[in-house]
């Protein structure tokens, strides 16, 4: 049985002579006002172009609702801000042993930040991440050889030209999941130098800044190596030296760097890690061979200025005195002849 309106509640509903109330289940239709008929312009005019993409959302070779392609751009994000990276091979770690790894990198960044007061800390903003390769690769190929600036490329003969196409190929749209950077990617036949490092079960260990100070804490709890980056000590750190520390440590290992986009081996990285003082130390070191570059060319133009001096004079004398001792000569000879 339908439900029926109280008195007063009916007696409060508006009266219109537009308006038609159907007191049937309570519901009610509202006359609508006639539309005009469109005028001969409105009819000649083109119809408008549909989209298929929200307005905020720019057209993208990639769509953006899977999971594949918001990981590539937060790996071009993550490479693009990013100036050192440590990569690590990692062998079936278990959760346990990352906690606990975790637990006791971020206790010796901790002890560098309070060694260098004078310092920005960074301890909180270096974080270990186990990355997808397969991602991980054209997001590293993106940022290293994909150029806004240049001009897209043309479609090919074969491409679609429906409206849809021509959306994606707008020359305006410029980001990570256009159909820009994908061409450019896929047409650079110039190999990474990391590619090869790719492969596998990776870890990297990224700072907001070169510290070699903070390097050579990592690598101390990561991959010591003694004398120049030994293990902590039982005695300062008696939980590094628990079993699932120690058991997830002989899983890792250091295989390169990137270094303001340049590639560093396992050496290169021990180098950057074991530059005394850190940045301050490396351009003081570099101010001193700039002044010993320049006193040493001072130097060798001086000697060469001095040593033709020398060269000059004494050739000046020698024939200063090969005429004088002919002269000499010829006046005994006249005395003689008389």
């Amino acid at each position: 049985m339908p439900p029926r309106l109280p008195q007063r509640a009916f007696a409060q509903l508006p009266s219109s002579s537009n308006s038609t109330y159907i007191c049937s289940r309570c519901s009610y239709a509202t006359a609508v006002a006639p539309v005009p008929a469109p005028s001969p312009e409105q009819m000649g005019a083109p119809m408008p172009q549909l989209s298929r993409h929200h307005p905020l959302q720019p057209p993208s070779h990639r769509s953006p609702a899977y999971r594949k392609s918001q990981m590539l751009r937060s790996y071009v994000s993550l490479l693009q801000t990013t100036p050192l990276m440590l990569f690590f091979q990692h062998n079936n770690l278990r959760a346990m042993e990352w906690a606990s790894i975790r637990r006791e990198l971020s206790r010796s960044l901790t002890k560098t930040d309070a060694s260098l007061p004078n310092a920005e800390p960074l301890a909180d903003a270096i974080k270990l991440q186990v990355i997808q390769t397969n991602m991980f690769e054209p997001a590293l190929r993106i940022t290293e050889y994909y150029d806004p600036s240049q001009p897209s490329p043309t479609p090919s003969g074969n491409a679609k030209t429906d409206s849809f196409s021509e959306e994606k190929l707008d020359p305006s749209l410029t980001h990570v999941l256009s159909t820009r950077a994908y061409a450019a990617v896929n047409t650079s036949q110039q190999p990474h130098p990391l590619t090869t490092l790719l492969n596998g079960s990776l870890a990297v260990l990224t700072f907001p800044s070169v510290s070699p100070q903070h390097v050579a804490s990592a690598l101390s709890v990561l991959s010591p190596q003694k004398p120049r980056f030994p293990a902590p000590t039982r005695r300062a750190a008696p939980s590094y030296h628990e079993p699932a520390v120690q058991d997830g440590l002989k899983k890792l290992m250091l295989l390169g760097a990137r270094v303001d986009g340049q590639v560093f081996d396992e050496a290169g990285v021990r180098w950057v890690g074991g530059i005394e003082g850190g940045m301050d130390g490396l351009r003081a070191q570099l101010v001193m061979l700039l002044q010993n570059a320049g006193v040493g060319l001072a130097g060798a133009l001086e000697g060469l200025g001095k040593n033709l001096w020398l060269t000059m004079e004494s050739r000046r004398q020698d024939m200063e005195e090969k005429a004088g001792g002919g002269g000499a000569g010829d006046g005994a000879g006249e005395a003689a002849a008389k």
